[in-house]
C-alpha cells in the first residue's frame, strides 16, 4: 500500500459502496418513512404534547415487548436513564463505578451525578467493550469482598457500587463472564446499552442482563424520539422507582402537590414517545437494511490493504448502529487525513471518542491498563451509517 495515496484510496472506496449523491452524507441520518407524522399530528391535535398521554404508556409497551424486558420506563434522554439506573443500583457519593474508558462520556457523567467515581477499564479488541479477562485479574489485585456483602478497592477504600459494559456501536460485550464477575465480587451489573437497541447476546437482547439497563434515542440512534431513552429492568419494584423518579416524586393525587423524596423531571413526553410508537414500528426493516449496509461495506474493503472490518462478535447479533473500520497500526499516522479529506468531500466521517481519562475532569480517576483503549483509539474511523444508504 502506498501511504502517500491511501487517504485517497479509502475515500475512493466509501464512494464506491455509497449511494450515488450530490448532497452531504451525514454519519447517521434519522429514517422517516412510517406513521410519523400521523402519530405527532395526532399529539399536537389533541393537545397532549407533554409528560401524560397515551403514546408514553404504549411506547412503553413496545419497547419492553420488542426487547424481551419485563418493564420499561421512557426518559428524556439516555443520560439521564443511565443515571437513575445507577441511583436504583445503590451507587452512592464516594462509590467508585467500574466503566470502560472507551465510551461516551455520558457514561462516566452518569456516575458523577450520584457524587460517585468512574473506575475505568479496558476494553477487548473482538467487541470494542469491557474485557472481562482483564477485569478479572484486575479485581483480583485490587479488589477485596468484605463482611457487609460489598466489595472495596483496597487501594482507595472506595465501596465499587457496580459494573457497566457499554455495548460499543451496537456490538455486544461478552457478557457471561462479567456476569460470573458480578456474581462472585457481588457487585450489581448495570449495562449502558444506549446504543445497542436491536443487538442480541446469545439470543436474548442487550439490556435485558443486568439489574438494571439504560436506552437511548437520540437524533443519531437507530431509531429515535428525538431526543429521549429508556430505563429496563426485570424487577417490577425497580420498575415502579424508576417511573416515580423521574416523574418528580410526586404521589398520585387529584390536585396535591406532594412530593415523597428528590426527584427528577425526567419523564419522556408524550409528543417524542409519538415518534418513537412509529419508529419502533419500521425497527425490523431498519435493522435489515443496516446489516445489508454493512455487508456492502465488508466487500468493498475486503481487499483493501490496511483496513480491518469490524463484524459483530461471535455469539452476537449487532445492530451495526455505526459501521467501523480499523486501521493497520502502521497507518494510524493517517487517520487524520482521512477525516479531513473524507469530510471535506462531503462524506461525514469521525474518530471513536477521545478515551475517558484522558478527559480533564476525569484524569486523576482510578484505572487499570488502558493500553488497548488507546490503540484502538487511533485505529477506528466510523463511516456513514444511515439506514437510508441502502434500500431493501
Amino acid at each position: 500500500m502506498d501511504v502517500d495515496t491511501f487517504p485517497q484510496r479509502f475515500v475512493e472506496l466509501l464512494k464506491r459502496a455509497l449511494p450515488d449523491r450530490d448532497t452531504f452524507t451525514a454519519l447517521h441520518q434519522p429514517s422517516f418513512g412510517g406513521r410519523e407524522w400521523e402519530y405527532v399530528k395526532d399529539c399536537l391535535d389533541t393537545g397532549w404534547v407533554s409528560s401524560v398521554g397515551q403514546y408514553v404508556d404504549r411506547f412503553e409497551r413496545n419497547l419492553a415487548e420488542f426487547t424481551g424486558s419485563p418493564y420499561a420506563v421512557a426518559v428524556v434522554n439516555g443520560t439521564a436513564a443511565l443515571h437513575i439506573c445507577f441511583v436504583l443500583a445503590g451507587v452512592k457519593a464516594g462509590d467508585e463505578v467500574i466503566v470502560p474508558s472507551l465510551s461516551f462520556v455520558a457514561t462516566a457523567n452518569a456516575v458523577a451525578y450520584c457524587g460517585a467515581i468512574p473506575h475505568f477499564a479496558d476494553v477487548a479488541k473482538g467487541t470494542l467493550g469491557l474485557d472481562p479477562d482483564k477485569l478479572k485479574l484486575h479485581l483480583q489485585h485490587i479488589a477485596e469482598l468484605r463482611s457487609d456483602g460489598h466489595t472495596y478497592n483496597r487501594e482507595s477504600g472506595r465501596r465499587i457500587a457496580a459494573i457497566v459494559p457499554m455495548h460499543t456501536f451496537g456490538h455486544p460485550v461478552d457478557l457471561d463472564p462479567l456476569i460470573e464477575l458480578c456474581a462472585q465480587y457481588r457487585i450489581p451489573l448495570v449495562e449502558d446499552a444506549a446504543e445497542s437497541l436491536g443487538s442480541y447476546y446469545k439470543g436474548k437482547h442487550t439490556g435485558t442482563f443486568g439489574k438494571l439497563a439504560a436506552l437511548s434515542f437520540n437524533g443519531n440512534k437507530i431509531i429515535t424520539t428525538g431526543g429521549g431513552g429508556a430505563i429496563l429492568t426485570g424487577d417490577p419494584e425497580l420498575a415502579k422507582a424508576a417511573k416515580h423518579l423521574t416523574t418528580t416524586a410526586k404521589l398520585p393525587h387529584r390536585w396535591a402537590f406532594w412530593h415523597d423524596r428528590v426527584g427528577y423531571n425526567y419523564r419522556m413526553p408524550n409528543l417524542n414517545a409519538a415518534l418513537g410508537c412509529a419508529q419502533l414500528e419500521q425497527l425490523p426493516q431498519l435493522l435489515n437494511r443496516k446489516r445489508k449496509l454493512a455487508e456492502r461495506y465488508k466487500e468493498t474493503f475486503a481487499a483493501f490493504e490496511g483496513v480491518d472490518w469490524f463484524e459483530e462478535p461471535q455469539n452476537a447479533k449487532s445492530n451495526y448502529w455505526l459501521q467501523a473500520v480499523l486501521l493497520d497500526p502502521a497507518l494510524i499516522h493517517a487517520r487524520d487525513d482521512i477525516l479531513d479529506l473524507t469530510n471535506r468531500e462531503g462524506l461525514m466521517t469521525r474518530p471513536v471518542w477521545t478515551p475517558l481519562h484522558r478527559l480533564p475532569m476525569y484524569g486523576d480517576c482510578p484505572r487499570m491498563n488502558l493500553d488497548t483503549s488507546e490503540e484502538l483509539e487511533r485505529r477506528i474511523i466510523n463511516i456513514p451509517s444511515g439506514p437510508d444508504l441502502i434500500r431493501e
